[in-house]
C-alpha cells in the first residue's frame, strides 16, 4: 500500500485513495482524513469502505482501489479495422506513401479513412486502441547488431577475463591498462562570473562563452588500482603521438613484467609504428617485420593486430569489438571528468585547461581512485 501511495509512477488518483486507507488504518476517523486530504467526506467514506469489502478477496491493492467498470454504449468498431489500425502501426509509413519515419495517430486514423476501413474515426480514440494493445509507434530504442563482429563473443570474453584476473596481474608485477583518447576537448571561458548558489536558487553560469582552443588527452586507467597515470595532453591524436604516449607509459615502469593493454580498433592503434616499437620492447627484430601493404607482420591491419594481440609477448592489446567502445573501462572514467569538471568549469586557454584536468587526475587519484566493479560477463547484449 505503501509503495503505491509513494511510487513516482501511480496515477494521482489511486495514490490518494491509498493515502485514504493508509490514514484510516492508523486510526484516523473520517472526518479527519477528509480535513487532511481536502477532500469531501463522501469521497473518503466511500474508498474506506471499498477497501474493507475487497481487502480479503485476493485482489491486488491497485485493482480494489480502481474505478469501477462503466456502463455505456458497445464499441461502434469491428474487429477488422482495428486489427488493420494495429497491422499497420508495425509497419513503415513508407509503405502507405507517407514520407515519414514513425505514425502518429492523427496519420494512422487519416489512413484507416483513406483505406476506406472506417467512415470516421477520431486520433484520440486510435491513442486509445493503440495504448491497450501496447503498440508504441512514436517510440524507438537503440540495439546492437553483434552480428557485425563476427569476433564479438571471443573479444569481449578476453577482455572480461583480463578485468576478472586485473587485481592478480597486478600483484604479480603486471599491469592491466584500458587506455583511450579524449578529443577536442574545449577550452570554454564564459563571458561573465558565476552566480553562486543560494538558498532557494541553484548555482548560475552566462550563457555566452569565448573559445579558447581544444585539447586532446590520452588517458591510462589501471584496472588494477583504479588510478589514472601519467596522461598525455596535447593538441593533436595522430600515430606518433600515441606511440610517444606509450613509450613515456612504459618507461615510467620499468619493473612491470607484463603489459596488457585494453583499447578500441582506432587505425592509430594498430599501425605500423606501434608494431615497430612493441617489437623494439619485446626483443623481435625489426627487420623480420616485413613491409607495410606488401609482405610480413606489417602487411594489413589484421596482420598488425594478430602480432599486437599475441599473448605470449610481454606487451598484449586486448581489442573492444566493434560499436562496444563501453567495454572500455576508461570510457566511464571519461564520463566522471566530465561530470565533475569538464561540464561545469571554466577555462581561460587551453594552457589553463590542461593544469586543471591534471589537477582533477591528482585530486581522483588521491580522493576517489578504486578499481572498478566490472560484473559483465560477457553475456550477448540482446534486440
Amino acid at each position: 500500500m505503501k509503495k503505491l501511495s509513494n511510487g513516482h509512477n501511480t496515477q494521482q488518483k489511486l495514490a490518494l485513495r491509498s493515502d485514504i486507507v493508509l490514514m484510516a488504518a492508523e486510526g484516523y476517523l473520517p472526518a479527519r482524513i477528509s480535513d487532511k486530504l481536502q477532500i469531501c467526506g463522501e469521497t473518503t467514506s466511500r474508498w474506506i469502505s471499498r477497501w474493507k469489502k475487497g481487502r480479503d478477496s485476493g485482489l491486488p491493492v491497485s485493482e480494489i482501489l480502481d474505478d469501477a467498470p462503466r456502463s455505456g454504449a458497445p464499441g461502434t468498431f469491428a474487429p477488422e479495422p482495428i486489427c488493420q489500425l494495429f497491422a499497420m502501426a508495425c509497419e513503415k509509413p513508407s509503405s502507405y506513401g507517407r514520407p515519414i519515419s514513425h505514425w502518429t495517430p492523427r496519420e494512422l486514423a487519416d489512413e484507416l479513412k483513406k483505406q476506406g476501413f472506417v467512415d470516421s474515426i477520431s486520433p484520440r480514440h486510435v491513442g486509445r486502441l493503440l495504448s491497450e494493445a501496447d503498440i508504441k509507434p512514436h517510440q524507438m530504442r537503440y540495439y546492437l547488431d553483434t552480428k557485425k563482429d563476427e569476433n564479438f563473443d571471443k573479444k569481449v570474453a578476453d577482455i572480461c577475463k583480463v578485468y576478472e584476473k586485473a587485481p592478480s596481474i597486478t600483484a604479480e608485477g603486471g599491469r592491466v591498462i584500458s587506455l583511450d583518447e579524449m578529443c577536442g576537448i574545449q577550452a570554454l571561458e564564459r563571458t561573465a562570473p558565476d552566480k553562486p548558489v543560494e538558498p532557494g536558487r541553484v548555482e548560475r553560469h552566462e550563457f555566452n562563452y569565448e573559445r579558447h582552443g581544444t585539447l586532446t588527452l590520452i588517458a591510462n586507467f589501471d584496472v588494477g588500482t583504479g588510478e589514472v597515470v601519467h596522461p598525455s595532453l596535447g593538441p593533436t591524436r595522430t600515430e606518433s603521438d600515441f606511440v610517444d604516449h606509450l613509450e613515456k607509459l612504459i618507461s615510467q615502469s620499468p619493473s612491470a613484467k607484463k603489459w596488457h593493454f585494453v583499447l578500441d580498433n582506432l587505425n592509430i592503434h594498430q599501425s605500423e609504428s606501434l608494431v615497430v616499437f612493441v617489437a623494439k620492447q619485446i626483443g623481435v627484430d625489426i627487420n623480420s617485420l616485413g613491409e607495410k601493404g606488401k609482405v610480413g607482420i606489417l602487411k594489413s591491419q589484421k596482420s598488425r593486430q594478430d602480432f599486437l594481440t599475441n599473448p605470449d609477448h610481454d606487451i598484449v592489446f586486448h581489442y573492444t569489438p566493434k560499436h562496444a567502445s563501453w567495454m572500455n573501462q576508461v570510457e566511464i572514467w571519461f564520463s566522471i571528468l566530465v561530470r565533475k569538471l569538464l561540464k561545469r568549469e571554466s577555462f581561460s586557454s587551453t594552457e589553463n585547461l590542461g593544469a586543471k584536468i591534471l589537477a582533477f587526475i591528482k585530486y581522483f587519484n588521491k580522493t576517489m581512485a578504486k578499481p572498478f566493479k566490472w560484473t559483465y560477463k560477457g553475456r550477448v547484449l540482446s534486440a
